[in-house]
């Protein structure tokens, strides 16, 4: 079973990839994927949203939830969606601690900056183990203009490779990289004693970690730092179509579809 300790001694790549069900999370698990995020992704994958913005920390518990009740050996990571942290710390601690009380998720996700330096290390303090995300973090997307690479430019890339150190140092287990060029997360990977993820920030980090949708090919667009593994909206397309043509041709269901109940021959 992966572990947060765990993750800082492997040497292999750390495989990572989001999951917002059950269904989903046990394909994901036997896989032998590392870790599980229950991104705020899901704003954008699965709960029809323009964004991450709107959703909601209950979405994210039950979603949560969800996949806890079918991971095994994954590490189950919770998102921390827009304004559940960083307006009152001790409502962060809280909405953090009610993601590993009740959707029982082994630790959570801050979207990170020199705000939640502070937080991190409260909340490792009390036990919630955290995973920190610097470069492009959606959630600011009307602060950043858009989905932007990030760190392109000297000051940039000293102010995360700053704020990667700072995290570290407050407890964080584990930084998530995105969009960010890879020599800049080379030189965060390089700098840190905890493992690196990256998502758009090349080579060199400890880690990957995509949208499951990205990866397995479901969504009609994926970002340019992704990759298709396979082709699951093809499938699910093919099968459905199939479906509905059995249906109106007769051809479904067919006589081993059903049964006959010979008691019941006088209903009419």
């Amino acid at each position: 079973m992966t572990t947060t300790r765990g993750l800082r001694d492997r040497e292999a790549p750390i495989t990572m990839l989001t999951a917002y069900d059950a269904p989903t999370a046990a394909v994901v698990d036997e896989a032998g994927i590392d870790v599980i995020l229950v991104g705020d992704s899901m704003g954008n994958a699965v709960l029809g949203y323009d964004s991450t913005l709107p959703v909601t920390l209950d979405e994210v518990a039950s979603r949560t939830a969800a996949v806890a009740r079918a991971t095994e050996d994954a590490l189950v990571v919770a998102d921390m969606p827009f304004l559940s942290f960083g307006v009152d710390e001790a409502e962060s601690v809280r909405n953090a601690g009610r993601l590993l009380k009740e959707a029982d998720a082994d630790a959570v996700k801050i979207e990170s900056g020199p705000h939640t330096v502070e937080m991190t290390r409260r909340m490792t303090d009390v036990g919630i183990p955290v995973m920190v995300h610097l470069g492009l973090t959606p959630q600011h997307v009307n602060r950043l203009g858009g989905y932007t690479r990030q760190g392109t430019d000297q000051d940039a890339a000293e102010e995360i490779v700053e704020l990667a150190g700072a995290h570290a140092e407050a407890g964080a287990f584990a930084l998530v990289l995105e969009h960010v060029p890879a020599n800049l997360a080379g030189a965060v990977t390089e700098a840190l004693d905890v493992p690196t993820i990256g998502i758009g920030a090349g080579p060199d980090c400890d880690g990957q970690v995509l949208v499951i949708n990205d990866a397995v090919g479901l969504g009609d667009w994926s970002p340019p730092f992704s990759r298709q593994f396979g082709d699951v909206r093809g499938e699910m397309l093919d099968a459905v179509a199939a479906y509905r043509e059995a249906v109106e041709s007769g051809e479904f269901p067919a006589e081993e579809h059903w049964h006959v109940e010979g008691d019941l021959d006088d209903l009419y």
